[in-house]
């Protein structure tokens, strides 16, 4: 009985809360989540591309401080991010996980939450889980992101995001 419930969580886990009822958040949801993490553990920057409003887009690191006084401007363009992104997945793929670390990054995600108003949007995006790793030891994700969008020719599209925030706010790591 235990098996089929950890599988029946993976598997909603991993299934658009939004796709039968709302295809504006739908998309969005499969923009950071789905093709996210697909991206992310496959290396695969360009799967996630064309999901950028690449003249707009900047991104605040909050650095997993509750305090905006702490925040930085830790990437001013596309480019940079792009960058620490590439550098973070090439980490993680070098990492030994004991166990399917796609899965267990579906299982730590949560966005329920998208506001939409007219163009633009608000995704919060919370992680709260574990990777487990061979060594016995395990990859933590605990953090937030406020993702900001804007519906570019009919498609949504990452402008800006506020990240690594502490989840819940007011905890510090």
């Amino acid at each position: 009985m235990k098996m089929v419930s950890a599988m029946r969580n993976e598997i909603d886990s991993q299934r658009n809360p939004f796709a039968d009822v709302d295809a504006d958040r739908a998309e969005i949801w499969d923009m950071l989540v789905s093709r996210d993490i697909d991206a992310f553990v496959s290396e695969d920057w360009s799967m996630v591309a064309g999901d950028f409003d690449e003249d707009a887009f900047f991104g605040v690191d909050a650095k997993k401080q509750s305090n905006p006084d702490d925040w930085a401007l830790g990437f001013p363009d596309l480019a940079t991010y792009r960058s620490e992104w590439l550098s973070q997945a090439r980490d993680f793929a070098q990492t030994e996980f004991a166990e399917d670390a796609r899965a267990a990054i579906f299982s730590a995600t949560q966005l329920t939450d998208i506001e939409i108003n007219g163009d633009r949007a608000i995704a919060r995006k919370k992680f709260d889980g574990q990777i487990r790793k061979v060594d016995g030891g395990e990859d933590r994700l605990l953090w937030q992101t406020l993702y900001y969008c804007v519906r570019r020719d009919g498609s949504w599209k990452i402008c800006s995001f506020t990240g690594y925030l502490p989840n819940p706010l007011g905890a510090v790591s």
